[in-house]
């Protein structure tokens, strides 16, 4: 069987000949080939440290160890949506392609029963070694592991310290202000239990993880054995949160969601667009109702030929009715926000509905105001 060492990384590169020493001081089995997660700007530092200053070479000198697989080409910098690659995922999107492309490479290698991976959370952001580690609990198998490095204080974020070596080498200690031996250094490897869930879950829902994103994956494991869904709704951070999964609106988008949903539970049962459905202001009205406890955004009250003041003082003289266009246009943006962060069946349950009846369309949801939790918090 291949072993492979799977690792994420950040502004310390050190963490990969720490684990390699430290595999093989412990006599564990060591990787044939390593594959390392990281993000554009630490992959620059990865290239320096490791291959242009020479120190994982100079490892595998000095320990006289087996030749090992490893070059830019098993560098995988977090790609987005599109392709692009990720600069420092400091951002709350650039967070959740990060999380995506791990589980994606975790699912990638565990698809192949000849290899075991030895995964590593020591490096990267706080959130990397999170979603590693969540991601092998996911779809880890018995032959997987999951360990952690730690090396003595005195050489913790120090730059040039990458293994302890074999004769004197001295290096500076910034935070100590002095020289430290690069020989007295003790490197640890933590193993890590980890509970494997692999065998317990849906052959189709681990099929599905190949293409799904991160909070889809999250939405499908809480929907299992789930009796009562509820939908929470918290006006104050404009969300909907659905299968422990959150979804960002917009101030509109939300008024818009509420709107449909007080129509669906209303007698009327659906918002329906026919050829009279332009003559009337009364779902202008009822919209902006809405829309004016959320937002203030003059650019909505202009939709509707109406100045934000004059709405809140009840003249709505000027007001315009709400056109078709509006509806399929708000409608479609709702239901790509939940589809992106929701598996398809599981999306469809709180999506905005629509069908068409001869000359008309009907908008509603289906999802049961009993079980919708409105929050202002």
């Amino acid at each position: 069987m291949k072993h492979v060492l799977l690792i994420v990384t950040g502004a310390s590169p050190q963490v990969l000949t720490e684990t390699l020493y430290a595999l093989h001081q412990q006599e564990k089995p060591l990787p044939e080939e390593i594959f390392v997660i990281t993000t554009q700007d630490s992959k620059a530092l990865l290239i320096e440290g490791l291959f242009e200053k020479s120190h994982f070479f100079n490892l595998i000198k000095d320990f006289r160890l087996p030749n090992i697989k490893f070059s830019e080409n098993n560098i995988w910098v977090i790609e987005d949506a599109q392709g692009n690659l990720v600069d420092d995922a400091k951002t709350e999107a650039e967070q959740t392609f990060m999380a995506d492309f791990i589980t994606r490479k975790v699912f990638e290698l565990t698809s192949d029963d000849s290899i075991s991976i030895h995964a590593s959370i020591a490096g990267g952001r706080k959130t990397m070694a999170f979603y590693l580690g969540y991601a092998m609990s996911l779809l880890g198998r018995e032959q997987d592991s999951l360990s952690h490095v730690f090396v003595s204080e005195e050489f913790e974020f120090v730059k040039d310290f990458y293994y302890p070596t074999l004769s004197s080498h001295t290096v500076y200690n910034k935070n100590l202000q002095k020289d430290v031996d690069c020989k007295d250094a003790v490197v640890t490897l933590a193993e890590i239990p980890f509970v494997r869930m692999r065998n317990s879950l849906n052959d189709a829902l681990i099929t599905n993880m190949q293409n799904a994103s991160f909070s889809q994956t999250v939405a499908s494991l809480n929907s299992v054995n789930q009796e009562e869904l509820r939908l929470e709704i918290n006006t104050t951070a404009k969300t909907l949160k659905f299968m422990g999964v959150e979804i960002k609106l917009t101030a509109k988008e939300l008024a818009f969601y509420l709107w449909l949903i007080e129509i669906s539970e209303s007698k009327i049962g659906a918002v329906v667009v026919d050829r009279y459905f332009e003559e009337s202001t009364e779902h202008a009205e009822h919209f902006l109702g809405k829309y004016e406890v959320l937002g203030a955004d003059p650019r909505v009250y202009n939709t509707f030929n109406i100045e934000v003041e004059d709405f809140k003082d009840g003249d709505l003289t000027h007001l315009k009715a709400m056109q078709r266009d509006f509806v399929q246009q708000t409608r479609s943006q709702i239901n790509k926000k939940i589809s992106h962060k929701l598996p398809k069946l599981i999306a469809e349950t709180i999506q905005v509905k629509s069908m068409s009846k001869e000359q008309e369309t009907h908008y509603k949801t289906d999802f049961k105001a009993d079980n919708i939790l409105i929050s202002i918090n």
